[in-house]
């Protein structure tokens, strides 16, 4: 018999942002914040901690020695369908013209909510073809620690 498993899919996680920063970078901070969820997103692409790694090669014993550098938190990659009238991508499309950051709240399927802030850095409309969906790419650039929440 084979093992259960707590695999789930990404069907049903959504997006969600706030053009208001926390009161203080913590899951209450956060969770004290009115969300707006941005509509019609395909793909948010991945997303999390990745750090630099730093060598080091000594001529004594030639082996390279590898340590962790800086870290990054990473960007969301997001596809959707282009919808100017959803108040999420209102928003999306505000943050782009400003140098501030944006709150969002990813909540996936099981549960898990993550917060973080994030400049917008790109908002592009993809036309395509004339069997294709009018599609919008934006890319989310996290400039602070990701605070994740497990489910209740």
């Amino acid at each position: 018999m084979a093992a259960a498993t707590e695999a789930f899919t990404s069907a049903g996680s959504t997006l969600a942002v706030s053009a208001v920063a926390p009161a203080t970078y913590d899951s209450a901070g956060f969770a004290a914040l009115t969300f707006t969820d941005i509509g019609e997103i395909t793909d948010m692409g991945e997303f999390g901690r990745e750090y630099a790694s730093v060598t080091h090669n000594p001529l004594g014993d030639r082996r390279t020695v590898k340590r962790k550098g800086s870290y990054n938190d990473g960007a969301l990659a997001l596809q959707m369908a282009r919808v100017p009238g959803d108040a999420g991508h209102i928003l999306l499309l505000a943050a782009l013209e400003l140098d501030d950051s944006y709150s969002f709240e990813v909540t996936l399927q099981d549960g898990t909510i993550m917060y973080f802030s994030a400049q917008t850095m790109s908002y592009k409309t993809g036309v395509g073809s004339v069997d294709q969906i009018t599609t919008a790419s934006c890319t989310l650039e996290i400039d602070n620690d990701i605070i994740e929440v497990a489910p209740a």
